[in-house]
């Protein structure tokens, strides 16, 4: 069994959403010392600051950062229209699970730990460059993409990106990039819309985009036979040099915003078959990043079962 590289930090909660399915007890229910009595072979790790500001103008524009910088300090309570709530430390917050990715990416691509999960708050993958949305403030993972090919040089990176809903922000910012391919797997129709089978990517992405959509009640058996047979399979041809993984579990069958079958059990199957897809393309080199999962004990039952499975040799 493999220590993973766990991160988790107080500045989750300082995002504070009030009565909201993004909420603070999200984090407080991934705290290490819980998640440790369900995985045993996690190990927190520090977050080493890497100037997230920074990174986050790699991908978005300079009003859309200054604004989240500036929006509680003017009265705003809310982003995108109501949908995305703020407060005083939503901005540090956003910062902070940037940094985690980044440090997490370090560790990985040093060869320190085979993989790293990193639990904390805001989500990100709704998130355009000039705008917040869906409960997201900044683009981790695309953020995170940058940084992999800037200070890593590894140039071929995938996103797979399991959450129940379309990561809209993610696809947005790789539409026309051929080194970043991009994988959604999630409900059709819901929330934001996105993520039509028919959409590829354009230009020189033309086909570094993959949407499977499945409609409501979809059952696990089904789904999984997708992520293996068509997912997993795209990846392997695409052959990435690290691997992505946008980890939201509200595809579970007891989650309020989705209405697919999945079962903590699932996310450890799609865990195994993408451990053994970077294997053999990546060196195994994978960070997983929170997004969505809003039933509370199907959130730490999930995230444990994705962290044995992480684990496992």
């Amino acid at each position: 069994m493999a220590q993973i590289a766990y991160f988790w930090d107080e500045s989750s909660l300082g995002h504070d959403t009030g009565r909201h399915v993004e909420c603070i007890e999200r984090a407080e229910r991934l705290h290490p010392e819980i998640m440790r009595e369900r995985a045993p072979r996690l190990e927190h790790r520090p977050i080493v600051p890497h100037g997230a500001a920074d990174w986050v103008l790699r991908v978005h524009e300079t009003g859309h950062h200054d604004f989240v910088r500036t929006a509680h300090e003017h009265g705003f309570r809310a982003l995108d229209g109501g949908d995305t709530r703020i407060s005083e430390g939503s901005y540090p917050a956003a910062l902070r699970a940037v940094d985690a990715a980044l440090t997490a990416a370090d560790e990985v691509a040093g060869g320190l730990y085979p993989a790293a999960f990193c639990a904390l708050r805001p989500p990100g993958h709704h998130a355009l460059p000039f705008q917040s949305m869906g409960f997201c403030l900044f683009a981790t993972a695309s953020i995170l993409v940058r940084y992999i090919q800037e200070k890593h040089g590894l140039r071929r990176v995938a996103v797979l990106d399991w959450d129940v809903h379309h990561g809209n922000g993610t696809q947005h910012v790789f539409w026309e990039d051929p080194e970043v391919f991009y994988v959604s797997l999630h409900q059709h129709p819901l929330y934001p819309g996105s993520g039509l089978e028919d959409e590829r990517g354009e230009g020189e992405g033309v086909d570094t985009t993959l949407n499977l959509t499945f409609p409501p009640g979809t059952p696990e058996d089904a789904y999984l036979t997708r992520f293996e047979g068509e997912a997993a399979a795209a990846l392997r041809r695409f052959a990435p040099e690290f691997l992505i993984i946008s980890a939201g579990f509200d595809a579970h069958k007891g989650d309020p915003l989705g209405g697919l079958r999945l079962t903590s059990e699932s996310f450890a199957r799609m865990t195994r078959i993408l451990k053994e897809v970077a294997g053999e393309v990546c060196g195994g080199r994978i960070v997983s990043l929170l997004e969505g999962g809003y039933n509370l004990d199907a959130l730490t039952s999930s995230v444990a079962a994705h962290l044995g499975a992480l684990s496992e040799n």
